[in-house]
């Protein structure tokens, strides 16, 4: 992979972070090791930005969050997606979807 630093598109980090919570509960640095390793590391997310938007996701509703002991039996943040994150969750792909699906067809242009 190349060391190239992708500049995510405004709130794509968001839908990042709901998509990694739906899977269960979790903290910020599982949240950022999770997108890191499914994306073969080409989003690497750094700490100046996920935790302001997880506590944005928190205001908003749309992940709550829990203290509790990490693996290594630390004080941690758990993070999990409330009824209204996972609506918003797939509010959020759908749209993604639909951009990927419009840019994609006008890069194929002939």
């Amino acid at each position: 992979m190349s060391d190239e630093k992708i500049d995510l598109p405004q709130g794509t980090l968001d839908l990042l972070i709901l998509k990694a919570v739906s899977l269960g509960p979790m903290h910020g640095w599982a949240i950022s090791e999770r997108i890191r390793d499914v994306s073969r590391a080409t989003l690497q997310i750094p700490q100046g930005s996920l935790y302001p938007a997880l506590h944005r996701l928190e205001r908003r509703g749309w992940i709550s969050a829990e203290w509790g002991a990490s693996d290594n039996n630390r004080r941690a943040k758990y993070y999990q997606l409330t009824r209204s994150g996972r609506s918003q969750l797939q509010t959020e792909a759908d749209a993604w979807r639909s951009l990927t699906t419009a840019v994609s067809l006008v890069l194929d242009m002939g």
